[in-house]
């Protein structure tokens, strides 16, 4: 038996899984993001270890012979967190998230520098954990200068299983440390945020062992000794293994809190200049690119919170299928932008109300708005030179069949659709766990399984939704302006 943890911006899932990938059983828990000033976003590490409790508590009640023959876990986690401590290993701050703008000013200072970009293949976003460490440095001397040791949401959380500093090469891509080329930290680019590759974690591959379970904290669990922990890796990166997106061509949408549009690729190819991120995979020998919309059904949930409904609610009011483009357009920058406009200070908007805005457009205005900056990104994608043939949805908004329709519509390809797509990170980190506990390879794990149904491109609304993109295209600008 396996277990994938995927470290969410919301919550813990673990999914239970035996050895022929089949799924046996899975438990949530859920924790609360800080946002005590505006642009800031940060999470307590101690509640991602009562999560993990929580969710093997509820494994071991519902399923005590499976969790008896438990032999590895993976683990995948939200990206770029910085999560430092001292010298005996002690939180310093509550960890500063990958969706946090307050480091936009040491960002652009970083990135300023031409040896990041050449050596990382990345704008040094204020997302990014490297201009994190420097805003510390200018805004919290003194907890700076206690900073032993800096690791990744998910690593933190290796720690505290095995008693290992280390992180995988898919989720350090993530920093602005790494070297893209090499795989190693870059001790000039850490020299630069004052650090060195002394306060980094050592770095294998996701697909990797990474430690075994202390015994302390196995008899906490309820697990067996000798439990091997993977590498694991970035949310994005675990998901695509999920799907078996790991060469070239393959790809997903994300429909999480944020939004990402991904394709593997078969070699190491950057393009910074349209702010497309460019990254390690989780399994050897393998990369992949991605333009990110900092929100997604962030949005969604944002809205239901305003208008005192439900995100399901609303989402049943739109209906299952498209027909036409709302009157009203969203901008869906309520924690910035990333690709193609690295915007930390962009903010959303709704454009076109009237008096007959209902809620319901409103939700189906927030949809088509995620699905437009998905169309940015296939564009940027496509700009270096980057193509997905196959594509599946993934994420708590693939459930929606409208949303999936939407995608579909507006980026000109079908979508597939699986069944448990919410799974697709935690899926990914036990197909990990397996590759770590066995030794098997790549090519006979990472399996893209069959959709569950495909979503076409309503083609008679295709003009319409292009009319309604070339809108909401227009409206950044004009809105950056009067900002």
């Amino acid at each position: 038996m396996y277990i994938g943890l995927d470290l969410g911006s919301s919550g813990l899932r673990a999914l239970l899984i035996d050895e022929n990938q089949q799924v046996r059983g899975a438990a949530e828990a859920h924790y609360e993001m800080l946002r005590p000033h505006p642009g800031w976003s940060e999470q307590v590490p101690a509640d991602w270890i009562e999560a993990t409790h929580a969710c093997f508590a509820q494994l071991r009640t519902d399923f005590p012979d499976d969790m008896a023959a438990l032999r590895g876990i993976g683990i995948s986690g939200q990206m770029h967190g910085a999560t430092v401590l001292d010298r005996a290993r002690q939180v310093l701050r509550p960890c500063i998230l990958w969706n946090d703008t307050r480091s936009a000013v040491e960002a652009a200072e970083l990135d300023a520098d031409p040896r990041f970009r050449e050596l990382t293949g990345n704008i040094v976003f204020p997302g990014f954990t490297a201009p994190k460490l420097a805003w510390m440095r200018n805004h919290e001397p003194d907890l700076f200068a206690q900073v032993d040791l800096v690791l990744l949401p998910k690593d933190y959380l290796r720690l505290w299983l095995t008693g290992e500093e280390v992180s995988d090469f898919s989720d350090a891509a993530g920093t602005s440390w790494l070297d893209g080329g090499t795989r190693q930290w870059s001790a000039e680019l850490l020299d630069q945020t004052g650090l060195g590759p002394e306060h980094m974690p050592a770095l294998v591959n996701g697909s990797d062992a990474s430690g075994i379970v202390r015994a302390e904290v196995a008899d906490a669990l309820g697990l067996p000794a000798g439990v091997v922990v993977a590498g694991g890796g970035a949310d994005n990166a675990v998901a695509a293994c999920g799907i078996g997106a790991v060469r070239g061509g393959q790809g997903f949408v994300s429909l999480g809190t944020s939004g990402v549009l991904l394709a593997a690729i078969d070699q190491w190819a950057t393009s910074p200049g349209q702010a497309v991120h460019a990254f390690c995979h989780a399994v050897p020998d393998a990369w992949y690119q991605m333009g990110v919309t900092l929100s997604a059904t962030d949005n969604a949930n944002w809205l239901a919170t305003v208008t005192g409904q439900t995100v399901p609610a609303m989402a049943q009011a739109v209906g299952d299928q498209i027909s036409g483009p709302s009157p009203v357009t969203f901008l869906p920058y309520l924690s910035g932008e990333r690709t193609p406009h690295n915007d930390a200070g962009m903010r959303g908007a709704f454009v076109g109300l009237e008096h007959q805005s209902s809620p319901a457009q409103l939700m189906q205005a927030v949809m088509e708005g995620v699905a437009f900056s998905m169309a940015d990104c296939q564009v940027a994608l496509q700009s270096s030179g980057t193509a997905i043939n196959s594509l599946f949805a993934i994420g708590g908004g693939s459930q929606s069949r409208r949303w999936v329709e939407t995608l579909a519509t507006v980026l000109g390809q079908p979508v597939g659709l699986l069944a448990g797509g919410e799974n697709g990170a935690a899926m990914g980190a036990a197909r990990l766990a397996i590759m770590a506990a066995t030794g098997a390879s790549a090519a006979s794990v990472m399996l893209a399984p069959q959709p569950a149904e495909t979503i076409d491109p309503r083609t008679e609304f295709s003009a319409a939704y292009e009319d309604a993109l070339n809108r909401y295209r227009r409206l950044y600008p004009a809105l950056k302006s009067a900002l």
